[in-house]
């Protein structure tokens, strides 16, 4: 019997990558999510490519109380149903809904959300990416074996003046359709 082949895929931070976030506010209410403008352009871009798509998400609002686990599970909802309106498909969100100051281990940048999406979905690191706008995106990505992406939207430009050469993303991108195009430009199937 064949072993089925590997997939590739494109792990996503939601708040700042693909969504609008508000520095210091906390996404509460399904009605306020709001996309990038190039968000639903740019994951058909990768999804056309064959990336499986996930959102890996630190969601310290329910660990601090400022809404509930529900709360959470219906904006990814709402995020997955404005994204099917254009044709895409998000393979699974996983969120760490743990405060920081709560030991966890799925809280990026540690790796236990992706390590377990990819031995879900047979994922192959090595042909996958992690996009996100914090240094936490980018350890995340290294901590689970795939290159890494920055994009200078949501909390982007702070982090970079914050930290710099602690960042070193495999690729530097304006947002996410840059992003996308980068990711495309790279690969070879």
């Amino acid at each position: 019997m064949q072993k089925k082949p590997l997939q590739k895929a494109i792990f996503l931070d939601r708040d700042g990558t693909l969504i609008h976030d508000r520095p210091g506010h906390y996404l509460s209410e399904p009605d306020k999510l709001r996309l990038y403008r190039n968000t639903p352009a740019a994951l058909k871009m990768l999804a056309d490519k064959g990336f499986r798509l996930f959102v890996v998400s630190n969601q310290s609002g329910v660990g601090r109380g400022y809404y509930t686990l529900a709360t959470a599970n219906a904006i990814n909802d709402h995020l997955e149903k404005l994204l099917s309106r254009h044709g895409v498909k998000i393979a699974e969100i996983s969120i760490c809904p743990h405060a920081p100051s709560t030991p966890c281990e799925c809280r990026k940048p540690a790796p236990a959300m992706g390590l377990r999406l990819m031995a879900k979905h047979g994922i192959d690191p090595s042909r996958s990416y992690m996009v996100g706008d914090k240094l936490s995106d980018m350890e995340f990505g290294r901590n689970i074996g795939v290159r890494t992406v920055f994009v200078k939207t949501g909390h982007g430009r702070s982090q970079s003046e914050k930290h710099g050469e602690k960042l070193a993303p495999s690729i530097k991108a304006n947002d996410i359709l840059r992003a996308a195009q980068r990711i495309c430009d790279e690969i070879q199937d």
